[in-house]
């Protein structure tokens, strides 16, 4: 599974070569945008060692960052290469999770569509498809099918620099017994944690710098 991940941006970035000679935005190209954010959401649950009974181990909410590359396709849209990661720990009760990071990363690959008006906001929506890297060090990693859909506001300081606020909602697919972080070569009782559903879930709220070119 990890090397699907890692396959996945080549063929992003060879799908924006190909549609390079349709984009054009009053001599604007190219976008990049480096951002930081506030990530939040992602049940998963463990099974309590003295009772085995099925309880939350959630991930912390916390900080991430990520970068948002973008090629235009037209003065209102452009192909998006969007990546984003955070690190953090479990919440829950067992003592095992004490010590434990747990890194999630989302690689995907979309477009985003602008709706200008007459004010200095522009209002923009996105939409991706991609993968999500679930991993912690000593432990197996996870890879995930996913999307994600976004909007927020642009602004525009100058005709090549701007802010981008953004609020984007990541949507992951599991099989319901999947567990997650298990030792290499062990079973399930191995394993930290599972899937509390078919779906993962998380928000990020994001503020980037963006240059184009």
């Amino acid at each position: 599974m990890p090397a699907i991940r890692r396959s996945l941006l080549p063929l992003a970035l060879l799908a924006l070569l190909a549609g390079a000679p349709a984009a054009h935005a009053d001599g604007v190209r190219f976008e990049v945008t480096p951002f930081g954010g506030y990530r939040f959401g992602g049940d998963l649950d463990y099974v309590d060692p003295q009772t085995e009974e099925l309880k939350a181990a959630d991930l912390d909410a916390g900080g991430s960052w990520g970068i948002d590359l973008g090629l235009y396709r037209d003065q209102t849209s452009f192909y998006e290469l969007l990546y984003s990661t955070q690190e953090v720990g479990l919440d829950s009760n067992e003592a095992a999770h004490e010590d434990v990071d747990v890194t999630t990363e989302y690689y995907q690959f979309g477009g985003t569509l602008f709706f200008p008006a007459e004010q200095w906001l522009v209002p923009y929506l996105s939409f991706t498809l991609g993968a999500t890297e679930f991993s912690a060090d000593g432990f197996d990693s996870e890879t995930k099918f996913s999307m994600s859909l976004g909007g927020g506001f642009r602004l525009p300081f100058t005709d090549n620099f701007g802010a981008t606020l953004g609020l984007r909602g990541y949507l992951t697919f599991v099989d319901s017994d999947t567990s997650f972080f298990c030792a290499s070569g062990g079973s399930d009782s191995g394993c930290l944690v599972q899937s509390s559903g078919s779906t993962f879930f998380q928000g990020e709220a994001t503020l980037g710098l963006t240059l184009r070119f």
